[in-house]
């Protein structure tokens, strides 16, 4: 039985003793849990009991996660995490451009699995209700019009600035390289140097402390890149 207060995640895993061990560690972390191990069902799983986050496992039998996704994705945002044993880095970046908001590569410890639940959660929390701490202030974004609104006002951010926002918004406590940042925020493929995604970051520093009262939502981890902790 579902708790009133708990965050429903909903497992899709062919793999029983896999989803198993995820299941268990999820309600440790006091969530309720749904499973389901054939891809066929899915899409009716979640439009008749919608949960707040799927783990998605990418091979599955009857169908595919990636064309799962992309079919959730025409009537849904829900979180999805997708879980793949898959290395090469165009499953990866393709599951993320299919609309997945994160992926996980077996093997993988359920410990970090969870996090990435957690941080994902907490994204869509920051993104959809206001929060004590950002003193009842709430950030909005808007990725057809390339703009950021914080309780409908304009945080008038150049477009690399969106992009970058955006793009650490999407994946929270995900720690982004400066080089994997210049293939998110610059479509043309020109010639860019990681200082100047130094300068970015800083830049969207000042607007959001500015915005929100002086907090930093944007880390930098030291000789890697940037993250972003909206708690």
């Amino acid at each position: 039985m579902h708790t009133a207060s708990a965050k429903t995640v909903l497992i899709v895993e062919d793999e029983i003793a896999l989803a198993d061990v995820l299941e268990e560690y999820l309600r440790a972390s006091s969530f309720a849990v749904d499973r389901l191990a054939d891809g066929e069902a899915v899409v009716a799983h979640v439009r008749a009991h919608p949960p707040d986050l799927m783990l998605l496992d990418l091979m599955l039998p009857g169908r595919d996660g990636l064309d799962i996704c992309r079919e959730l994705r025409g009537f849904t945002t829900l979180p999805i995490i997708m879980i793949t044993a898959r290395v090469e880095e165009i499953d990866r970046l393709l599951g993320l451009e299919l609309g997945a908001d994160d992926y996980v590569c077996k093997p993988f410890a359920p410990r970090e699995v969870v996090a990435r639940v957690k941080a994902q959660l907490r994204r869509v929390d920051m993104l959809t209700h206001p929060r004590q701490e950002m003193q009842q202030q709430t950030l909005y974004l808007d990725s057809d019009r390339y703009e950021a609104r914080m309780d409908g006002q304009a945080l008038r951010l150049t477009a690399v600035e969106f992009r970058l926002l955006d793009t650490l918004c999407r994946h929270p406590g995900h720690i982004f390289s400066r080089t994997r940042l210049i293939e998110h925020l610059y479509d043309d493929h020109r010639i860019v140097t990681e200082r100047t995604v130094d300068t970015h970051v800083k830049n969207l520093r000042k607007k959001l402390a500015a915005a929100f009262a002086g907090r930093q939502f944007i880390e930098s981890v030291y000789g890697v890149g940037y993250r972003f902790e909206p708690a």
